[in-house]
Order: C-alpha cells, then structure tokens, then sequence
C-alpha cells in the first residue's frame, strides 16, 4: 500500500488512500466549539439512537440466545480510554460463551500485524456473530459507551490493555483522545491494514479532526455497515 500525505482538509479519508505522516508530540490544540459540538453531537445521535434501535436490540437477543442460550446477549470487555483510563466496552456477543479462554490457542494464526488479533475465518464465531460483525450491528451498544461519555461517535478505536502493553510510545498517541465507535482507518480501508498504518490513520484524525470531517465519516461508516466486505 503506498504511502501519501494526506491534505490536511481531510478530503483523503473519503477516498481511501493511506499516508504517512510522522507526529513526534502529543499537543494538539482543538477549539472549544468544536469538543462542544462534538459531545453535544454524541449524546444527541447515541440517545437518539438507542431509542429508534430498541427493537433490533430486542431481536437480535433473542436470536444471540436461540444460538448459544449458555452466554449473555451483551460482551463487556475492558478497554483503554483516553489517557489510557480502563473502562467497560459493551458489544452483541458474537462469539461462543468461552472465546476468551479459546483466543490463546489461536494467536498465532493472527493475520493483522502488531498489536492486533484478528483472524478472518475465527472458529469461535457464531452463525448469528458472522452476520453481526459483516453488517457492525455488533457495535451497536457502543451507543451506551458514547452517551455516557466513555466513547466518541468518531475517533480511534479503543485497544486492549493487552495491546496498549506492546505499544511504542509513539502508538501511544492515539490515545490522547476519547476513542471512537468509528474512525479514519474503518470507512477507509478498515481489516485491511495493519498496525502501523492504522496508527498513522489515527494520529493524523487526531490533528485534523473537525466537525464536517466527523460528520463525513459518520455518513461513510453507515454506507459501510450495508456495503462493506472487509469486515471480521
């Protein structure tokens, strides 16, 4: 994948390109305006959201539970936030009862590099868990995380404390911000890039970000979730 800068207007994140951009310090200096709009904008979409959303909660409950009837509808699992704060991260569990116990036995057919599991054929993946994670309906109760203020609607994922152990502290930039439901790496070229490049992604969201950019990327990562064949 070839390496560019990208226009600070952030008009590449739409079309998918990579970069390079090589940030060596962790002050960045966003407007008032813009983090009041972006958190008034969180709590207004994830309400909103969790509202319209609440019969698709309610069904596909029921069908994580038809499947496996041993686990719970919900997958909480602990992440690190901004400053590196740990918090609950709430996801449809789209994996067997016992995943975690199973991930240990698989790492090394891990096929995203660094610090990253990911494997596009994952055994403990459910029948009802494929289709959740192909369309990101799995997400969905991210929505909590972001009314509630540990998550963004837009920003850098949020990684494992198992993950944050192998960083760099140049990766560890990416977590001077509130991280996101969705960002720059996903409705650009999302499973399909690694580690590094996903971090480069990331740091450079982290410098041009503004509010048209995120409401870009909120409207892509819906035309993701219907079309996208990248995601596992």
């Amino acid at each position: 994948m070839s390496m560019e800068n990208l226009p600070e207007d952030g008009e590449a994140v739409m079309s998918g390109k990579a970069f390079y951009m090589p940030y060596g310090n962790t002050q960045i200096q966003d407007k008032t305006s813009y983090l009041v709009t972006k958190r008034f904008l969180d709590m207004l979409l994830s309400f909103v959201g969790l509202i319209v959303l609440l019969p698709l909660f309610i069904v596909v409950g029921v069908l994580i539970k038809l499947e496996d009837p041993k686990g719970s509808v919900f997958f909480k699992q602990t992440r690190v936030g901004k400053n590196e704060k740990l918090f609950n991260m709430y996801k449809f569990r789209s994996m067997v009862s016992n995943a975690e116990e199973l991930k240990k036995d698989l790492m090394e057919l891990n096929e995203v590099s660094g610090a990253m599991f990911k494997i596009k054929n994952d055994p403990r993946i459910t029948k009802i868990g494929s289709f959740l994670r192909k369309t990101s309906i799995d997400e969905i109760p991210q929505l909590w995380n972001v009314l509630v203020g540990d998550m963004t609607l837009v920003g850098p994922r949020p990684p494992l404390p198992s993950e944050v152990e192998q960083y760099s502290d140049y990766d560890k930039q990416r977590l001077i911000v509130t991280p996101g439901c969705t960002g720059y790496w996903q409705v650009s070229a999302r499973n399909s890039v690694g580690f590094e490049e996903m971090v480069q992604m990331d740091l450079k969201y982290i410098h041009v970000r503004n509010t048209w950019l995120d409401l870009k990327i909120i409207m892509k990562t819906g035309i993701k979730m219907l079309f996208s064949k990248d995601a596992y």
